[in-house]
């Protein structure tokens, strides 16, 4: 695991014990800590109940003790112990593998999200509307809303010739994601969202105008070399991306000559959906 951040909170009286993997962008959740949340055990029959049901789960060849990971977690006695951690998705698996009234909402949410996702492969069109609709919801301004829907259909464009080129969803998305962020913006994705105060918030929702402006003219650059030199695999790729970064990178550095300014800002989302208030009297 990379850089972590632990933090413990409390749900209705029973602690449960997250870390914040700042490499892989992923919170990590202790599962004896969830399970004790959705039994209505104490912590100490929590760990049993999670050992019976983590045989039979092994059992079952399920993927998520296949998957499961261990980290070093703060017990209650003060030492650090290893503990089972389950990331976003395998916590969701969790509860569906327990039966608890607890559990009802969180497998609600996921029917709900399921039926979203199978509405949208049918109509892509809904998922620009649900973003239009968050979007206004936190208040961001419309100027802002129409770049960020235009990023995200150029960004498909790239992704698609990614695929075409043989690059694998994932590590090589990230990295190449990651290439193209430093090359143009000077900064690696994660120090980016640490400039903004970000973890696992995401990069682009918290961009002012001019990033993501910046931002999408290096991937629709990267597109069209891409579309021109039909790369295959992912270092020609990586070139490509490169190359479509650098573009962006002139003309931030351009922006940045004739303002005199910085063109990537410390400006998270808060304070870009922040309205102005009506000056009273």
């Amino acid at each position: 695991m990379g850089d972590q951040k632990n933090r413990v909170n409390l749900f209705e009286g029973i602690r449960v014990r997250t870390v914040w993997d700042q490499d892989k962008e992923k919170w990590w959740f202790s599962i004896v800590d969830i399970v004790a949340v959705l039994t209505d055990n104490d912590h100490k029959r929590a760990q049993t109940y999670w050992k019976v049901l983590k045989g039979r789960l092994t059992a079952e060849g399920d993927q998520l003790v296949t998957n499961c990971n261990q980290l070093k977690l703060e017990a209650s006695d003060g030492k650090k112990y290893l503990t089972d951690v389950a990331d976003t998705e395998q916590v969701l698996r969790l509860v569906q593998s327990i039966p608890s009234k607890k559990a009802e909402p969180f497998k609600m949410w996921l029917a709900k999200v399921g039926n979203e996702r199978l509405d949208e492969s049918i109509d892509p069109e809904l998922t620009f509307d649900r973003a239009i609709q968050n979007y206004r919801r936190l208040g961001y301004s419309e100027d802002w809303i129409n770049q960020r829907i235009k990023t995200i259909e150029v960004r498909k464009a790239l992704t698609d010739e990614w695929d075409k080129s043989g690059v694998e969803q994932g590590e090589e998305y990230a990295a190449l994601t990651d290439l193209m962020t430093k090359t143009w913006s000077g900064l690696a994705t994660k120090d980016y969202k640490h400039l903004k105060g970000l973890t696992k918030e995401n990069l682009r929702d918290n961009m002012t105008n001019v990033e993501l402006i910046l931002n999408m003219l290096a991937e629709a650059s990267a597109t069209a070399i891409s579309e021109k030199e039909q790369p295959k695999g992912f270092h020609a790729s990586a070139k490509v991306a490169k190359d479509g970064a650098e573009v962006a990178r002139a003309a931030k550095e351009q922006l940045e000559r004739r303002t005199g300014e910085p063109a990537v800002s410390p400006k998270n989302a808060r304070q870009i959906a922040q309205k102005k208030k009506p000056k009273l009297g």
